[in-house]
């Protein structure tokens, strides 16, 4: 009786645990071209979550972590730009619309629309963004890539550096995601 119980208590930890996928190793890189200047940088330290019952998503992002081929770059990105002392992290948080066309445990590619809310520099947005989530012999990824207005975010580029800078910043954000294990 008493190894029933305990069987009845566990089954919910175990199906809950089974039912998420995470990430401390996804990528998130941006690429802004203006016409004086390519600017790009690669994030591989975003951690995600995402619930396959559910269909919510969320991801974090420390903004210091992003990698620029100048080292220059990187400084004015993290000091005057971004603000990452004062901003260090950028984080979505939201659902898969269509999470009922993603078949979790068969193998195939699967269009995804993505509802929530992006938060970049202490300014939190609506976005609705597409994607794909694959799943390939029991393995989850995401993939999507899409563009932000720098101003939406109220990131102030200097008058003297406007044309190096494009306006907008194209977002590719690549998952791999490993089964969720409950400690």
């Amino acid at each position: 009786m008493l190894f029933f119980a305990i069987a009845l208590l566990t089954l919910p930890v175990a199906s809950f645990a089974q039912n998420k996928y995470f990430t401390r190793e996804g990528k998130i890189q941006f690429y802004s071209k203006a016409s004086d200047e390519e600017i790009a940088a690669t994030n591989k330290k975003v951690t995600s979550v995402v619930d396959a019952a559910s269909g919510q998503i969320e991801f974090s992002v420390l903004m210091k972590a992003f990698e620029f081929q100048k080292a220059l770059m990187q400084e004015h990105f993290n000091e005057n730009y971004v603000e990452s002392d004062k901003f260090p992290k950028a984080v979505f948080k939201g659902a898969i619309v269509n999470n009922a066309d993603v078949k979790w445990t068969a193998d195939g590619s699967y269009p995804v629309k993505v509802s929530g809310k992006l938060t970049i520099h202490g300014v939190t947005k609506d976005v609705v963004i597409d994607g794909t989530i694959a799943v390939k012999s029991g393995k989850i990824s995401a993939n999507s890539v899409f563009n932000i207005l720098i101003k939406d975010y109220n990131i102030e580029i200097p008058k003297l550096v406007k044309d190096k800078v494009s306006e907008t910043l194209k977002i590719t954000v690549d998952l791999n995601y490993d089964p969720f294990k409950a400690n």
